[in-house]
């Protein structure tokens, strides 16, 4: 009996925008900052038969620019969604997923593991869907 194969790639990228938490009852409830960094694992059980592999890394780098480069340098409380809902880092990390998946829908073979959102290298918040 063999093991089915799975193919796994990663990439990173960053933003810097402000926010305020909403109802947080602390610090973070005032206006600051993050140079936030997001990573996005995709993984697949099939490799492009024509190029053998399961995305060029450099598409799937600028699929997650595309998602958050609008929301470099802005105060997120003000872009929609997060003008209703916390910039809290779960829910930036469930928007990218969210944004993510609609970028891949035309490749059935690929899916996503998750995405995480760090506010520091010792805070991160990881969206992922079972």
């Amino acid at each position: 009996m063999g093991k089915k194969p799975k193919y796994k790639l990663k990439v990173s990228s960053h933003f810097s925008s402000s926010h305020q938490l909403r109802n947080y009852r602390g610090k973070c409830e005032n206006l600051h900052g993050h140079n936030f960094i997001v990573e996005v694992m995709i993984e697949g059980t099939e490799l492009d038969p024509e190029i053998e592999y399961l995305l060029d890394f450099k598409t799937l780098k600028q699929m997650l620019n595309q998602i958050i480069d609008p929301l470099d340098h802005i105060h997120l409380n003000e872009f929609p969604p997060f003008d209703k809902i916390n910039p809290s880092s779960e829910n930036l990390a469930r928007y990218i997923y969210k944004e993510m998946e609609k970028q891949l829908s035309s490749r059935d073979y690929i899916q996503i593991s998750y995405v995480s959102v760090a506010e520091s290298e010792k805070s991160v918040a990881y969206y992922m869907e079972e």
